[in-house]
């Protein structure tokens, strides 16, 4: 069906999107759409990973230091997990 498409129904398709979502809009949809997909993309990967059988460490858990990373533009630099943050006082 969308390969019956001619080339004057997708320009219309696309006029059509412009005007109901406007064209400030569509690029804060299409990055959104973007970062959406890279999360969906990575946690597949996370799940087959967990699928297949560990292979055995000589590592604890407690000895390991997680880190939590940042999304691109979020913030400067990815921070340990558990550290606190500092705090000022006045």
């Amino acid at each position: 069906m969308i390969g019956n498409l001619k080339p004057l129904e997708i320009v219309l398709i696309i006029a059509v999107i412009l005007l109901l979502f406007g064209a400030k809009k569509l690029p804060d949809m299409a990055r959104s759409l973007g970062k959406s997909a890279r999360i969906l993309k990575s946690e597949a990967k996370a799940m087959k990973k967990d699928d297949e059988p560990a292979a055995p460490t000589t590592e604890t858990v407690a000895d390991t230091a997680r880190t939590i990373q940042a999304a691109p533009g979020d913030v400067s630099s990815s921070r340990p997990v558990g550290e606190a943050k500092p705090t000022t006082q006045s």
